[in-house]
């Protein structure tokens, strides 16, 4: 039974009478019997005998083998097959979350040289709804968490002064190393973000600053090893205190 199935290149070669007597019969005998696929078949019959007539003016001219009806089907088929593995390749992009996903979108990132705009991104994409590494469930754990996968991060600030406490940490990556959301929150539910990352190819290291990103505040500094970050709300009041709790000299 399958072998009276034509592929699609048989009912191609059927059309071109490019089939043995015996395969064209087969074809013959199922398309008879599958007027759906009959219908198609004769269209593409009727789209080569139009080929041919708007050809046939240039019968004296050599002849170009990519004009030649066979051949048109083909880089049609061929072209059609591009564009789904493109859909397929990007479907498989935009599935790949976490790390992976994560590097994509640090090498779009890079394209604007916009200091610590992955700091901003990360707390937009985590500080609220995004999926965190670590729930900070008693006190010390964050700390232990960050010695863990940035030996030379140093201490912790302690924000308590301020009202806010540590909630959470998401692990991440630049083009250089690892990189780190450090996620701290107040009793309202106010978030604030410290964001640290290894030293990347255009900030080596990175001049103490800040910019307004839309709704959030980034204020970067280097410090030892790394690069840094405080992301918080533009609008956010304790802003000048949790800088210079941390040591941000601007």
């Amino acid at each position: 039974m399958s072998r009276l199935i034509p592929s699609e290149d048989e009912l191609h070669a059927y059309v071109d009478e490019r089939l043995e007597a015996a395969r064209r019969r087969e074809v013959e005998l199922y398309l008879a019997a599958h007027p759906e696929q009959a219908a198609r078949v004769e269209g593409w019959r009727a789209d080569a005998r139009l080929l041919r007539t708007a050809l046939a003016g240039l019968a004296e001219q050599p002849a170009n083998p990519r004009l030649d009806p066979a051949a048109v089907r083909r880089a049609v088929r061929q072209r059609h097959r591009r564009q789904w593995a493109s859909a397929a390749m990007l479907l498989v992009a935009l599935g790949i979350g976490g790390l992976g996903g994560w590097q994509a979108r640090e090498s779009s990132l890079q394209a604007g040289l916009a200091p610590m705009a992955d700091a901003v991104q990360a707390h937009r994409l985590f500080a609220q709804s995004g999926t965190l590494d670590l729930n900070v469930q008693r006190p010390g754990q964050l700390q232990a968490w960050l010695g863990e996968h940035f030996a030379q991060a140093g201490q912790l600030p302690d924000l308590s002064a301020y009202g806010f406490t540590p909630v959470g940490a998401r692990l991440l990556s630049n083009e250089q190393g690892p990189a780190a959301l450090l996620l701290f929150q107040d009793a309202s539910g106010e978030r604030v973000s410290l964001f640290l990352r290894s030293p990347g190819e255009h900030y080596a290291r990175m001049p103490s600053g800040e910019r307004v990103d839309g709704e959030l505040q980034a204020r970067y500094w280097s410090q030892g090893a790394y690069n840094y970050a405080l992301v918080s709300p533009a609008a956010e009041p304790r802003a000048a205190q949790l800088r210079q709790a941390l040591g941000i000299a601007l």
